[in-house]
């Protein structure tokens, strides 16, 4: 049963890392999507990476709208910290989709010399989001 658990998580590990291509990142969004409004301390206890990096990886994936924060407000002296929380997965999916559309149109595009996109119309590949419900 608990080695199941633990090939489980190392998939979900291997498919979010397949998206945010860091493991720093991936770490993050796994400990969160577990453990929804993390402090920062809390994060760096649970995913075991170093302060620094933690902290700079957090203002970075909320640069990136990869995560939600929000400040709590204490009366004690010092700053208020922030509340960390996942966006979405399926949304994170959407994003995947989107950049990966790019970067397929992008290559599609270059494969066509300037006088054969001048004679064809350009590809445009798209995916289409489809849940299937048994």
């Amino acid at each position: 049963m608990r080695r199941a658990r633990l090939l489980r998580e190392k998939g979900l590990e291997k498919a979010v890392q397949d998206i945010l291509k860091s493991r720093a990142k991936t770490l993050i969004y796994v400990y969160l999507l577990k453990n929804n409004g993390s402090l920062t301390e809390e994060i760096i206890n649970g995913t075991k990476l170093h302060p620094s990096t933690v902290r700079e990886t957090l203002s970075k994936m909320y640069d990136q709208k990869l995560i939600l924060r929000k400040k709590i407000k204490r009366d004690s002296i010092g700053k208020n910290p922030y509340l960390y929380y996942h966006i979405p997965t399926i949304e994170l999916l959407k994003r995947h989709t989107h950049e990966m559309e790019e970067r397929l149109n992008k290559l599609a595009s270059i494969s066509f010399s300037k006088k054969e996109r001048k004679k064809y119309r350009p590809i445009k590949i798209k995916i289409f989001e489809r849940a299937d419900r048994t």
